[in-house]
């Protein structure tokens, strides 16, 4: 038809361009051929009555020992906490954690230890739970730790990312507190910073500073120990929607939001300069906020829309348009949150580089994003040591003013999580030999580099036809924008 010509034709100069689409499908990278699958309906976590609250949070946090999502409550907030191992259908009689007062908005697991998750409520406090191996046998009423020090409901938590028990809460009072869990002490308070709401905040990789972005549309760099403003940038993004903002491993700020057209918008920021930035990239004109997910292992960017279908992802490099769009991940069922488990529960016996749990309305749906490699060997090009349980600095350190980076960790003998069902969901390659338990591997075939080719063929097709679908619909969308205008309309 003469709309499929249109569509080839505008295709063609789109790719002909340097934009990042097209370069993200040229561009050589090991990630570009990255699919995502979800797991098989009966490995799913089905029943659960995922929180309404109209708060823009994940309302999922995953780590390899649990997955926690915020539930509806009655009479209070609560949260439901079950083993990572967990499928089928939860029972109404399920314990949860359930000693807030009113609705819970934001959990986060400790990166320092799995048994230990913070929760934050419209109940104005904080609280710091431990929940037993295994999990929930009684409903859990009592925290080990209660914050109590903001004046109105708080919806962000980021525990410290090197520094053991500190955690930083924001709240809908416009203050920042940075806390000593293990004292229950108030050691910051920043409540000048910020004149509006603040929408979300992010450490650094050593924890020295923070950067956050407000309704008052600004990003900002803070140092929490000083409590001072160390940048400013206005304006970040034109739209009065929700922004996000993540602080990436070198130091770079990426930031979602959306555009004076209502269009969402990624940004890539360069801490040095905050005049410009680096790159913007326009997605569409869907109303959900875009909360970015970060993996500093891969420099690998997952921008879930709330209420979305689709998991977009890119790569950032420092090889300019710096923001590559690899692919996007499409289902039929919109997504509610969704948590994302750090890099230590991934398999590694599939090549499996991140795992979302995407939150349905009744249902909790595992989505692997995995590297197609026919090898028996550990990907050691995919998995750089990441950040382990040790910290680098106790509490009293950070106070004091000393900064570390994170302690690494290997990937290359598999982390030892408790026995999980779930290890053969997907139709796995055969168990995966260490590079270092032996040196005597056949080289491969010739069938089994065929093999490969058409494995990465394949893949690629799929993620080129995944663009080309996704700059159909913008194309449709530009025309109609192009049609009111021609009309007065606008």
């Amino acid at each position: 038809s003469d709309h499929a010509t249109y569509v080839i034709q505008v295709l063609f100069c789109f790719f002909s361009t340097d934009m990042s689409f097209r370069r993200g499908v040229v561009r050589q990278s090991k990630f570009r051929h990255v699919f995502a699958q979800a797991w098989k309906a009966e490995h799913c976590i089905d029943d659960v009555r995922v929180s309404r609250v109209t708060w823009d949070t994940s309302l999922c946090a995953v780590n390899p020992k649990f997955v926690a999502v915020i539930i509806e409550a009655g009479g209070g907030g609560a949260f439901l906490v079950v083993p990572l191992s967990k499928s089928g259908r939860i029972d109404q009689s399920c314990p949860t954690v359930c000693g807030h007062a009113a609705p819970v908005l934001d959990i986060q697991w400790s990166p320092h230890d799995d048994n230990i998750i913070a929760s934050a409520s419209e109940d104005f406090t904080v609280k710091v739970w431990q929940i037993p191996d295994g999990g929930l046998t009684s409903p859990m009423t009592e925290a080990i730790v209660t914050l109590e020090g903001h004046s109105k409901r708080v919806g962000i938590l980021a525990w410290h990312p090197t520094a053991f028990n500190i955690l930083l809460t924001a709240g809908c009072d416009n203050v920042i507190c940075v806390w000593n869990v293990g004292t229950g002490e108030l050691v910051y308070q920043l409540s000048d910073a910020h004149p509006d709401l603040i929408y979300s905040v992010s450490w650094n990789k050593d924890g020295s500073a923070v950067c956050t972005v407000c309704k008052d549309k600004a990003l900002r760099v803070i140092d929490p120990r000083r409590g001072t403003i160390l940048k400013v940038k206005e304006k970040v993004h034109d739209g009065t929607r929700p922004m996000r903002a993540v602080f990436l491993s070198d130091g770079k700020i990426l930031t979602t939001g959306f555009s004076r057209m209502s269009e969402r918008q990624l940004a890539l920021w360069d801490t040095k300069d905050l005049s410009e930035p680096m790159a913007v990239q326009e997605m569409d004109t869907s109303n959900g906020v875009l909360l970015p997910f970060y993996d500093p292992d891969t420099n690998m960017v997952y921008l879930c829309g709330k209420g979305d279908c689709t998991i977009r992802y890119f790569e950032v490099t420092d090889e300019s348009p710096y923001v590559h769009f690899l692919s996007l991940y499409s289902s039929k069922e919109p997504q509610r949150g969704a948590g994302f488990l750090s890099k230590r529960g991934v398999d590694v016996n599939k090549c499996e580089i991140a795992r979302f749990y995407k939150l349905h309305e009744r249902k909790v749906e595992p989505i692997s994003m995995t590297v197609p490699r026919k090898s028996d060997l550990f990907q050691g090009d995919l998995y750089p040591d990441t950040a382990g349980m040790e910290p680098a600095l106790l509490a009293d350190e950070w106070i004091a003013g000393q900064d570390a980076p994170p302690l690494l960790v290997s990937l290359s003998g598999g982390y030892s999580a408790p026995p999980s069902k779930h290890r053969d969901t997907l139709r796995s390659k055969p168990k995966l030999v260490s590079q270092d338990s032996g040196t005597g591997a056949a080289p491969p075939s010739v069938g089994n580099a065929a093999d490969d080719l058409l494995t990465e063929l394949l893949a690629e097709m799929k993620a080129l036809r995944a663009v080309v679908l996704a700059q159909s619909q913008r194309i449709e969308l530009l025309e109609r924008q192009l049609a009111r205008i021609e009309d007065g309309d606008v």
